[in-house]
């Protein structure tokens, strides 16, 4: 048997940690969105007993660390099947790029071997199987724009976004998200409008939507990283409407309503930074 999954890359239009769990763990409230940026899983059966990986990004552990590899032995262990599985890896999305795509991968596998199986998993009875491997993966799992809360297992979808484009600009940078979580200081936190951002989706009002992007990380980020100040700039700079990091970064989006300004915007920072992109949100099912 073989299933072939897009892995979406994700954005956090909205990002807010209201506080910290007395384990330790992060209480989310995120505004999330998957676009067309995406990796290629092919997940196929084989007579190894053995869980297999294979990547055509030098920069992806092939091992038990990796989210993917993790998800299926998840799910082989949750359903008690048995069988050795062949996960390939086609990467699009950058690595350690605060966009989620290991999370995303990880649900790919979650998503093909529910069908391959015909094991009949709800989107929840993954997106719970998913919070054991990351916080972003229960999101992964459905793939669409939602509000995201709870230690990321809460998923609540929302309307599809109005029309709108993403150039992402990725520095040449590491961000470790366990080290910039661990530097949270919630009387230092400037939350953002979570609500404000709901009710622009609810009315597909695009400026609303804009003018309420926020990511709480960012200030964190950034402090060590100032290259994310310096391209958030140079993208509003060059004509988009809103701008903001992802996740914990370092990749920031600009945001545009029409493909031709987020192209002239794009050939515009690809001379300052060369691992830029353009992009939508995905349409709600795919």
């Amino acid at each position: 048997m073989k299933r072939i999954v897009r892995a979406p890359a994700k954005l956090n239009l909205g990002l807010d940690t209201p506080f910290t769990h007395p384990d330790g763990t992060i209480e989310w409230r995120m505004v999330m969105t998957s676009i067309g940026l995406s990796d290629h899983v092919q997940v196929e059966t084989n007579h190894s007993e053995m869980i297999q990986i294979i990547s055509d990004s030098g920069f992806l552990p092939n091992d038990k660390r990796n989210l993917a590899y993790q998800a299926a032995h998840l799910f082989l262990q949750e359903t008690g099947i048995t069988s050795g599985l062949t996960i390939k890896i086609k990467k699009r999305i950058p690595v350690a790029a605060g966009l989620g795509g290991g999370s995303s991968d990880a649900a790919a596998v979650l998503r093909a071997l529910n069908e391959m199986f015909m094991t009949h998993l709800s989107l929840e009875e993954m997106a719970r199987l998913g919070l054991q491997i990351d916080s972003d993966v229960p999101y992964c799992v459905y793939g669409r724009t939602a509000l995201v809360s709870g230690r990321g297992e809460i998923v609540t979808p929302l309307k599809p976004l109005p029309k709108m484009w993403f150039v992402l600009a990725k520095p040449n940078v590491s961000v470790s998200t366990p080290r910039i979580l661990r530097r949270l200081r919630y009387s230092r936190i400037n939350h953002p409008e979570i609500d404000q951002l709901l009710a622009g989706i609810a009315q597909q009002n695009y400026h609303q939507i804009v003018a309420n992007l926020g990511n709480t990380l960012e200030p964190i980020t950034a402090a060590s990283h100032p290259q994310i100040r310096i391209i958030k700039d140079r993208l509003l700079k060059y004509g988009a409407d809103g701008s903001q990091m992802s996740g914990s970064g370092p990749t920031v989006f600009g945001v545009c309503r029409s493909e031709s300004r987020a192209k002239r915007i794009y050939n515009s920072i690809s001379g300052f930074c060369h691992e830029v992109y353009v992009t939508q949100p995905t349409c709600h099912d795919n």
